[in-house]
């Protein structure tokens, strides 16, 4: 059995299609305008993004890493400060950290959310700890609240990769609700053209609710210049492209329902795989929604050997991530060998990630299912 249509990962041109007019409008009235760098696309989406993330500033910059760097260049940490974070993630998290001279401490996830365990990161914290760096993987929040009461406790900040979480939405105890990148003193994204609200190049932005921390990275990412040729500060060249800016303004309108569109997906699959003995469905925290940037399975079996059965059969999967970044050749120097964080590197042996996407229909959806449930049990 072979897939009658072609299955992407992500199905950018059928997402564009629909949004088509809109999207050349603008990128038409920027080629018009000549305004490239800066100006009124960029200002124009980033104060429609604080309106939808309920947040006070949002300041575009070129890619997510640039965002998790100029993040923490604003908070004064010096070489040899620690920043706890996941090895779960992709590398630029920790890369962030180690540009800058500071020491990445990885601690192990959740064995469900595969988020930041609250009670490793305490254990891991000390007397040199400045910063909590939680990565909302997957889509879904990790558990913010223990986070932010560890850094309250011990005078830590909080920045939050939300990379893959835009959209999801945090709920407290007391009832109340925060979208995630909100919740710390400073939220990261990447707009990759494969993210929830990705554009079609490169693109970033770092979100605050504190004016100081706002106008502090508004700088670094302009050199440190606050009038041109003259710095106040050490900064980067780290801008959002007008062109991106206008793709992510006429995406940004649709998001929740993009968001939508990947849970009805991510739905279908749980119907599926719900009583399967050798594949785990993702785990909904109760503290968040889930927007499913990735539907990520458990794989009991031979996840490796049903991945090459899967794309036998003309469905693509990918795993994210084969190798934990504590156990990456570049971080090794860190101290961490095999065993360290036991979750983290079983996680790598057994997640799969199907196709997700906003374009998805039930005929694909039925193609994929079934297949990987008649491949799982002959793998």
């Amino acid at each position: 059995m072979i897939a009658k249509t072609q299955i992407q990962m992500v199905d950018l041109h059928g997402q564009y299609l629909k949004i088509k007019d809109e999207i050349d409008a603008g990128i038409a009235q920027v080629i018009n305008t000549c305004s490239f760098v800066g100006g009124p696309a960029v200002n124009n989406f980033c104060r429609a993004l604080e309106t939808y993330l309920g947040v006070k500033h949002v300041i575009g910059c070129a890619n997510g890493t640039d965002a998790l760097h100029i993040a923490l260049m604003a908070l004064n940490l010096q070489p040899g400060d620690e920043v706890i974070t996941a090895s779960h993630t992709f590398v630029a998290t920790a890369e962030a950290i180690a540009l800058l001279g500071l020491k990445p401490v990885f601690v192990d996830v959740d064995p469900n959310t595969f988020t930041l365990n609250p009670d490793a990161v305490e254990r891991a914290i000390t007397h040199k700890t400045r910063c909590i760096m939680p990565v909302h993987i997957y889509g879904q929040s990790a558990h913010m609240e223990p986070l932010l009461q560890l850094a309250s406790r011990y005078n830590l900040y909080v920045v939050e990769d939300n990379a893959q979480a835009i959209g999801a939405s945090y709920r407290h105890t007391n009832g109340t609700t925060q979208k995630t990148g909100t919740l710390g003193h400073i939220g990261c994204t990447s707009f990759y053209p494969s993210k929830n609200l990705g554009c079609y190049g490169d693109g970033g932005a770092m979100f605050t609710n504190n004016d100081e921390l706002a106008e502090k990275m508004r700088l670094i990412a302009n050199h440190g210049q606050r009038t041109k040729y003259d710095s106040t500060l050490i900064g980067v060249n780290s801008r959002l492209d007008a062109l991106q800016a206008v793709v992510l303004l006429a995406k940004l309108k649709h998001l929740d329902e993009y968001n939508r569109q990947r849970q009805q997906a991510a739905a279908f699959y749980d119907r599926a795989f719900a009583n399967h003995p050798l594949l785990a469905i993702p785990y909904r925290a109760p503290y968040s929604t889930h927007v499913f940037h990735q539907y990520t399975l458990i794989v009991k079996g031979n996840r490796n050997a049903l991945k090459d059965a899967l794309q036998e059969h003309g469905i693509p999967t990918m795993i994210y991530y084969p190798i934990p970044v504590h156990l990456q050749q570049a971080y090794l120097q860190y101290g961490y060998a095999q065993g360290s964080l036991p979750v983290t590197e079983q996680l790598a042996q057994q997640v799969i990630s199907l196709p997700i996407h906003t374009e998805m229909d039930e005929q694909q959806l039925h193609f994929i299912t079934q297949t990987v449930m008649q491949l799982a049990e002959q793998v």
